[in-house]
């Protein structure tokens, strides 16, 4: 292949990249997307000889190692607070994330929801988790609804709940719905699939 047309390719690649990076909701996506797609950009300018388009780009790989570093050595202080579903605040956040929330769960809905267990995690006093849960059997909680708020999608928010319902003497969390867009969080986070099908997390072990 001629090599104009595979450093054509890569520039492609990285503009690509770059126009991606814009669609994502988690702003740690979003950044390390960004930061590939510049550097991979910033390479292709320099291959053509395009200097201030190869300066600009390193610049924006500059700024998004700068964020990122920020983001992983940013000590966050979550707090969990205890509702209910009906719960004013809730219910609007609820509502208001809505759309988003379907995208993650096609299969909540708002009217049809029964949770005994309804918690807000939050950091700073900005929201930064709806969880509404189910407890089937003692200690065992079906996860209706665990979502994360965009600025809060790494696993740490995760954690911290977690490790407070273990607290609290629950056992284990049961996920059963068709959630293709939420389960890489979930084996990221240490779910495993149980005998019954369904994604489990044992609390006992965090």
């Amino acid at each position: 292949m001629d090599i104009k047309i595979i450093i054509e390719m890569i520039g492609y690649l990285g503009s690509a990249l770059v126009l991606v990076s814009m669609l994502m909701t988690s702003v740690v996506r979003l950044r390390f997307i960004n930061l590939t797609g510049s550097i991979i950009f910033a390479g292709y300018a320099l291959a053509i000889r395009s200097y201030p388009t190869a300066i600009m780009n390193i610049c924006l790989a500059g700024i998004n190692i700068y964020h990122l570093i920020r983001i992983f050595r940013e000590e966050r202080i979550y707090t969990a607070v205890e509702t209910k579903q009906d719960d004013g605040y809730f219910s609007y956040l609820l509502n208001s994330n809505y759309e988003d929330i379907r995208h993650w769960f096609p299969e909540f809905s708002i009217k049809d929801t029964a949770s005994d267990i309804s918690y807000l995690i939050c950091c700073e006093s900005n929201p930064a988790c709806l969880f509404l849960g189910k407890e089937i059997t003692p200690g065992t909680v079906e996860v209706i609804l665990d979502y994360a708020t965009p600025v809060y999608r790494d696993t740490s928010v995760g954690k911290f709940l977690y490790e407070y319902m273990a607290g609290k003497g629950y056992k284990s969390l049961v996920f059963k719905q068709e959630a293709k867009e939420h389960i890489p969080y979930l084996m990221k986070i240490g779910y495993k699939i149980n005998e019954d099908n369904a994604y489990e997390l044992d609390l006992t072990k965090l």
